[in-house]
């Protein structure tokens, strides 16, 4: 029987931070990782928020394999055949530190796994976690690819439907109003093509989120991320509207239309789709955070649930860093106090009560509630659009004032429900 002080199961950012953080402090670290190597299978959108995390790791990121920073920040509202993006820069974003980066994972997680090696971290791609190992009411270890592994304490870092929680008992399946899916390509493209059709400098980058007929009035988005040689361009989706809604489509599809609209389509032509992936996604908030911690397992990442869509931004790889590097130190203090049960771990939560993580999520709370409206993905994109269609359309007669223009839109039922929107969207 094998025995180490932790073994890690998943080789994404909260697995590999918290085995980096761990290891460093000469702990016995086995890092299992499903794919052929981390990064393989670990996806998102591409965005990394740096400020968040950057005292947490001060050694990293002068070498890390970082995209480019996030100079522009943009939004567009889609409707069926037209579209307003609005697109804002600001100088606090060109000026350093940078506040994010775009990120390529199968780079960025490579990188951080050799990283973590380096301080004497074990890392065993190509192994899947069948089981895991309860004696007497505590995790003891995990069953892998035949062999018996035991450790002081399992950190659950394996996914957004973790088996390993799940198999703890500190989560229940998952409810699929808390998850979406997304789909992203990697397109690349020269530098110098990437620089001029998004107007940047240098090693400046931009972000564009899609709401709107990108989904089909579901509840989502899409999303590009400028990198060095490259476009991240996706498309996320609830899954239950994708169960339940009308009407239905095919989730791949959405990410194939929205490449084929004139304003995609001018940005990712002449490029070459590299890389395809899939992802499940929690977004179900706060409400719906798995248990952290039990007698000898604690959770941390997208298992944890540790991923927010507040509108505006969507972010999950900071959470996932911060998580895992709190869990190490959960487990640093309770190797000094000798054991590893439910009460002695608790105190990762505490850390992350104390830490931006539950803040944020405590600060946000009401984001799935308030986002959940359809009229966000329907109503309003169209209303907008067809507005400045008529504001900027100049005809054959005489152009009708623009007061008149607007209102029309705007009819006492209208700014009713908009009222009602209102409401809930002031809780964000």
């Amino acid at each position: 029987m094998e025995k180490f002080d932790v073994i890690v199961v998943g080789g994404g950012l909260a697995g590999l931070a918290a085995a980096y953080t761990l290891a460093q402090e000469d702990l016995e670290v086995l890092v299992l990782e499903r794919g052929d190597y981390s990064g393989a299978k670990n996806v998102t959108g591409g965005r990394l928020y740096l400020n968040p995390v950057r005292d947490l790791f001060p050694d990293l990121w002068k070498k890390a394999p970082l995209e480019r920073f996030i100079a522009h920040e943009e939004v567009a509202m889609m409707a069926e055949k037209r579209s307003v993006t609005i697109r804002y820069s600001g100088e606090e974003l060109r000026q350093e530190p940078y506040q994010s980066y775009s990120v390529l994972r199968a780079k960025f997680d490579r990188w951080l796994a050799k990283q973590a090696e380096r301080k004497g971290a074990m890392l065993v791609a190509k192994s899947r976690v069948d089981e895991v190992i309860i004696e007497n009411g505590q995790v003891v270890g995990v069953r892998a690819g035949g062999d018996e592994l035991h450790a002081d304490v399992v950190i659950a870092c394996d996914g957004a439907l973790s088996l390993v929680a799940e198999q703890a008992g500190l989560r229940q399946p998952g409810n699929p109003h808390d998850f979406a899916v997304g789909f992203k390509e990697i397109i690349e493209l020269d530098p110098a093509v990437i620089e001029d059709r998004f107007g940047l400098e240098g090693n400046e980058g931009a972000a564009r989120l899609y709401m709107g007929e990108v989904t089909r009035g579901k509840f989502g988005g899409g999303f590009l991320y400028t990198n060095k040689e490259s476009l991240s361009l996706g498309i996320v989706v609830g899954i239950k509207d994708l169960m339940d809604g009308s009407p239905q489509v095919q989730a791949p599809q959405l990410l194939d239309d929205l490449k084929q609209r004139p304003e995609v389509a001018s940005l990712i032509r002449g490029g070459q789709t590299v890389e395809y992936s899939a992802h499940v996604i929690p977004e179900g908030g706060l409400k719906a955070l798995t248990k952290l911690y039990g007698n000898g397992i604690l959770v941390a990442g997208d298992a944890a649930g540790f991923s927010m869509n507040i509108g505006v931004t969507v972010r999950g790889m900071e959470y996932a860093l911060a998580s895992g590097y709190y869990a190490a130190q959960a487990v640093l203090k309770a190797r000094e106090a000798g054991q590893y049960t439910a009460n002695q771990l608790s105190v990762y939560e505490l850390l992350l009560k104390d830490s931006f993580v539950m803040k944020d999520f405590q600060n946000f709370k009401d984001a799935p509630t308030a986002l959940d409206n359809p009229r966000f993905f329907t109503v309003y994109p169209e209303m907008v659009t067809t507005m400045m269609s008529e504001l900027y359309a100049v005809d054959d007669g005489p152009k009708e004032r623009i007061y008149p223009t607007i209102k029309k839109h705007l009819t006492i039922r209208e700014m009713w429900d908009m009222l009602g929107d209102f409401r809930k969207v002031r809780k964000l």
